[in-house]
């Protein structure tokens, strides 16, 4: 009996060496490997900026105050998710977002059967975005598309200003998304 615990504890020895010899190996091919193996701890978003000047949006729909909350939500997108700052200045700024709200839609998404009363409604903003390298005259997104929802309920007492804000959100975030650079 004391003999088979002298294999056990002969093997484990033998089965620990064997992985503390194979961990450099394996640590050495990780480091030479880079980038090339699809994982990289470089930024996902374009090196050589520091520094973003948003301009307050265009809006093409017929409902007011929707630019202000896109333009605002972009910002604070921006600040908190990308290595940029943004700067009031745009002779300071190294770069400059803009672009035009095409549409802020209001949609009814449940009704009450009885009546007919909207239960829940959806508000969808559309924006073509465009981010303009200003040292360069690189354009990093051209007139891009993008597209956001977002629904409430006047039930619950809320608003359409408390969906369009969500959307408004929404849409910051999909563009924050798009200042990503290509894998």
């Amino acid at each position: 009996m004391t003999e088979n615990r002298r294999r056990m504890t002969d093997d484990r020895g033998r089965r620990k060496s064997s992985v503390f010899c194979l961990l450099p190996s394996v640590f050495c091919l990780l480091l030479l490997s880079g980038c090339d193996g699809g994982y990289c701890n470089t930024s996902l978003y374009p090196q050589g900026i520091g520094t973003v000047y948003v301009e307050m949006f265009d809006n093409q729909s017929f409902r007011r105050g929707v630019e202000y909350e896109l333009t605002d939500a972009l910002a604070k997108r921006i600040e908190a998710q990308t290595p940029y700052k943004i700067v009031t200045n745009r002779h300071r700024a190294d770069t400059v977002i803009n672009g035009q709200i095409m549409q802020a839609g209001e949609s009814i998404l449940t009704g009450e059967r009885q009546i007919g009363r909207p239960l829940e409604k959806d508000v969808e903003l559309r924006a073509v975005v465009t981010w303009k390298n200003l040292r360069t005259g690189e354009l990093l997104i051209d007139n891009q598309n993008v597209s956001a929802r977002a629904s409430f309920s006047e039930w619950q007492s809320q608003s359409y200003a408390y969906g369009s804000t969500l959307a408004a959100n929404s849409l910051a975030e999909r563009i924050v998304e798009m200042m990503e650079t290509e894998w």
